[in-house]
């Protein structure tokens, strides 16, 4: 079982040959990891920072139980909205995003916004951005989250939400 309260007793940074999470080597130590962030090349070239990849890191600690129904709920949501998102995106590339039925249009605009979203101004990131650092809450990004997939803001654009901060 677990207990609250606990504490991370190390970091440990992998290196993957060739970006591959396929490789037996990487696969092997993934398993025994409480938390993985990947590191993404692709979210640095187009200026997304951090570029730690949502859809392969992964925590043990996103649970229920320790998180509270809400967070796990709305975190699982951004997961899957993000994974349409990646589906779309090579769809987008070939037909264009007019093209797309209405329903995943309004998934893959609010994806956009998300990923938008998570490049809070962080402190670790100023250096890349040139942006000051902002603290955002637990509270407000679990809540903005809710907001984006709400819809509460579709009528906006996704421009807006780069390093945005809290969307109070």
């Amino acid at each position: 079982s677990r207990e609250l309260g606990g504490s991370i007793t190390s970091v440990e940074a992998v290196y993957v040959p060739a970006d591959d999470l396929t490789d037996p080597a990487v696969v092997a130590i993934f398993s025994f990891l409480d938390s993985v962030l990947v590191l993404s090349r692709e979210r640095v070239q187009r200026g997304l920072y951090p570029a730690i990849d949502p859809l392969l890191s992964s925590s043990s600690n996103l649970d229920p139980d320790l998180v509270g129904k809400r967070h796990y709920n709305i975190a699982q949501q951004v997961v899957s909205t993000l994974q349409k998102h990646e589906d779309l995106r090579r769809v987008v590339l070939v037909i264009g995003v007019e093209e797309l039925s209405g329903e995943d249009r309004t998934v893959y605009e609010r994806a956009l916004k998300l990923q938008n979203y998570l490049t809070q101004p962080f402190f670790t990131a100023e250096v890349f951005t040139g942006k000051k650092g902002e603290y955002v809450s637990l509270e407000n990004t679990v809540g903005d989250c809710e907001r984006i997939l709400g819809g509460e803001f579709d009528k906006r654009p996704a421009e807006e939400f780069y390093m945005k901060g809290a969307l109070s």
